[in-house]
């Protein structure tokens, strides 16, 4: 998917999450059939196309519309050589502003480690997606900086064992 596209999805999600997904209307949801729906299904497609340009491997692209009331999430979690990515788009029913969380990852399986990372709305609008790789991008960095290569430990974690074979 071209920039230009990706910067277009950054810009309509932006927009979707301005907008209060999760409401009701009597006693339906009426999310799935307008912007609920929508907002699932593009943050699927930009987060695809976001691990593409991140260069992850083993990545997972997830949505889970949740319930009545919240607008959903969708999720990409995915591996570089040393560390991961772990990316989320939802609206919080709280702080409504902080829309996509991102922080690293040890392991596809690690949904906990990194410290937590935020982007707004108004994020989403203003930002070029080159900028967001970019910001993405720096996170494989730190890895690579502090030499935080491993031999493949963080691997086996991911499966309840350590190098010495017991679980972490």
């Amino acid at each position: 998917m071209s920039v230009k596209s990706q910067e277009n999805n950054m810009r309509r999600l932006a927009d979707l999450l301005s907008q209060d997904i999760g409401y009701i209307w009597g006693e339906r949801e009426s999310g799935p059939n307008g912007a609920k729906k929508t907002f699932l299904n593009l943050g699927k497609v930009f987060l695809r196309a976001l691990s593409k340009d991140l260069g992850l491997r083993d990545a997972t692209v997830s949505s889970n519309p949740g319930g009545i009331a919240v607008s959903g999430d969708c999720s990409l979690i995915g591996m570089w050589k040393n560390n991961g990515i772990y990316v989320q788009l939802s609206q919080p029913c709280c702080d409504r502003e902080r829309v996509l969380l991102y922080r690293t990852v040890r392991n596809i399986r690690d949904y906990s480690s990194g410290h937590n990372n935020f982007l707004t709305v108004k994020d989403l609008q203003t930002l070029s997606y080159s900028e967001l790789l970019e910001k993405f991008s720096a996170l494989r960095k730190e890895a690579d900086v502090h030499g935080r290569h491993d031999g493949g430990r963080y691997d086996r974690a991911a499966f309840g064992r350590t190098l010495s074979g017991y679980a972490a």
